[in-house]
């Protein structure tokens, strides 16, 4: 059971001040590490993708590993909405209070092909991406994603979250984003 150095990554420090036995860096770069590291989401799956889902959530691929151990099944204890399925338009006001009632910072990935821009059913009753009613921050593509995928769009959220200023979410422009949804 020997690994070679060149398999091994390390990963670069964060800008700060070091010495022998400490370490100093700034707040939000701390607040933002545990964040992007502790993030609990809300699966909304509504048809296949849901399944795909929990195979991320199996043994095989473990969400948790990336700090998401707890699945929250309340919007209020929740900071990443991860919509899997077919959105009918009748969901789309539950959808979009689910979203308000979580608390901020939240986050939302729309996982696959029917989530992203409705997929194949080209319908009437078909809601044709869900950021007609919500904000979105990745999409994952797919017909029904692979567990791989879901696991990128969950690292690329977390690289948002990461790099995400803790005052972003105060101003002007993210306001007015939520203006035009109707969120207030």
């Amino acid at each position: 059971m020997t690994e070679k150095t060149s398999d091994i990554k390390i990963v670069k420090e964060p800008e700060g001040l070091k010495g022998e036995g400490f370490f100093a860096t700034r707040l939000d770069q701390v607040l933002a590490l545990a964040r992007a590291n502790s993030i609990w989401p809300l699966p909304f799956a509504t048809s296949c993708c849901g399944i795909e889902f929990m195979a991320t959530m199996g043994s095989n691929y473990d969400l948790a590993r990336f700090g998401s151990e707890k699945l929250s099944f309340s919007p209020r204890q929740a900071d990443l909405l991860m919509v899997m399925g077919t959105i009918a338009k009748k969901m789309g006001p539950v959808l979009k209070q689910t979203y308000i009632q979580m608390a901020e910072p939240r986050w939302v990935i729309a996982v696959g092909a029917c989530a992203s821009s409705g997929g194949i059913f080209d319908t009437y009753s078909v809601l044709q991406g869900i950021d007609k009613v919500i904000p979105v921050d990745v999409y994952v593509p797919g017909c029904p994603p692979r567990p791989e995928q879901i696991l990128d769009g969950f690292m690329k959220i977390q690289d948002i979250v990461k790099n995400e200023s803790l005052r972003r979410r105060s101003l002007p422009e993210y306001k007015e984003l939520l203006n035009q949804y109707g969120i207030e």
